[in-house]
């Protein structure tokens, strides 16, 4: 196998140009190019009717939605969440002078494991910042049971998470606040651009006056606030995009049932399950390169990047490798063996709407051959 074409892990999806063009013109005759203008108010009505959820505020991009959501509830103090995840979930830490406190994931499903949970509260502890890694539902009652029992906030890092819905309907719907990051790599995308999902009016009213530098009316600031707005042109998009989003998701699925399919048999490939979640997105094809397998995950990775093909090791590595974490004690590798031992297995293969399922075969079967 050799792509004259590179292929990579993502490819943003992308409506029609033509049907663009008229959002455009609208936006060229009402001349308002952002400060929650028509597009932004009628996304956010759109997107609550699509994901069955109250309340939404978009933002520019998921990681101001986080640094905001921890600001809304006036989170302080230690936060615990996963070393498992993208650095924006613990950078929003940093940024409002919170000490992350990081658990290690479960085994399975590699989101937080809530055993690990109790432990690690302190009297400093105030939230509790778990994330859907790869659009897979955390275990949300055992979490929330423990936030009740602590007083503690709980704040989901949905950026994965688009349109997934566990057994009581959206996933969106729990915690104190969930996050959506609409980047480019998402499954739904506005170019870049993010959302809090909030419980109820009041929270939102909150949220929508800390993205406008903290303005209430005209001349009054109640609070510091920092400019977060999604823009006309990144809501507009959003509008259209939400015409192919089923679309786009069904081609996911079909790829991530071929994918299984062509792996099922592959000796030290294993393929990431799901968490039980009734509507899934496809957001992510991970797999665990195990020992039994010839190479070990950096040596598949290389033969396929050799070969056109451009996975992505995916979480890897963990975010308390990183310099501004690394002298946490929680950040030691010793704490973390599960999170450890996944971020030196996993590997995600590429799944986007436009990919033809004959490269997901080439793929699969490359796979499968170099373990012969």
């Amino acid at each position: 196998m050799s792509q004259s074409t590179p292929v990579y892990v993502t490819q943003p999806y992308l409506p029609p140009l033509d049907e663009f063009i008229p959002y455009l013109r609208q936006i060229w005759d009402n001349k308002v190019l952002t400060n929650c203008g028509p597009f932004h108010q009628q996304l956010e009505r759109a997107l609550c009717d699509y994901l069955g959820v109250e309340h939404i505020a978009l933002f520019t991009n998921g990681t101001i939605a986080l640094v905001t959501a921890l600001q809304a509830l006036r989170v302080t103090g230690e936060v615990i969440t996963t070393p498992y995840s993208f650095v924006a979930t613990s950078h929003s830490l940093l940024w409002n002078g919170i000490k992350p406190v990081f658990v290690d994931i479960d085994p399975n499903t590699l989101n937080m494991d809530p055993a690990r949970i109790e432990s690690a509260i302190t009297p400093q502890t105030t939230a509790i910042m778990p994330v859907h890694c790869y659009g897979h539902p955390c275990d949300v009652e055992a979490i929330q049971m423990i936030a009740d029992n602590y007083n503690l906030k709980v704040i989901y890092d949905a950026a994965h998470a688009f349109g997934v819905d566990c057994s009581c309907g959206s996933i969106l719907k729990h915690g104190d606040l969930s996050v959506l990051s609409f980047h480019a790599t998402k499954v739904f995308n506005t170019f870049e651009g993010g959302a809090i999902v909030c419980p109820d009016e009041k929270t939102k009213i909150r949220i929508d006056q800390l993205k406008n530098f903290g303005h209430v009316g005209e001349i009054n600031v109640v609070a510091p606030g920092i400019n977060g707005k999604m823009s006309e042109f990144n809501a507009a998009l959003g509008l259209l995009q939400l015409k192919y989003i089923d679309q786009a998701i069904a081609k996911r699925k079909k790829i991530d049932a071929r994918y299984r399919e062509q792996l099922s048999c592959v000796k030290g490939i294993h393929c990431l399950n799901g968490a039980e979640e009734k509507v899934a997105n496809y957001a992510y094809f991970p797999i665990l390169v195990g020992s039994d397998y010839p190479l070990n995950r950096d040596g598949l990775n290389q033969r396929l990047k050799d070969n056109g093909i451009n996975p992505r090791r995916y979480f890897f590595p963990l975010i308390t490798e990183f310099p501004m974490y690394r002298g946490l004690p929680s950040a030691a590798r010793e704490n973390l063996p599960v999170a450890t031992a996944a971020a030196s297995k996993v590997l995600c293969l590429p799944i986007y709407p436009d990919l033809e399922i004959s490269i997901v075969d080439e793929i699969a079967s490359f796979i499968a051959t170099q373990s012969k």
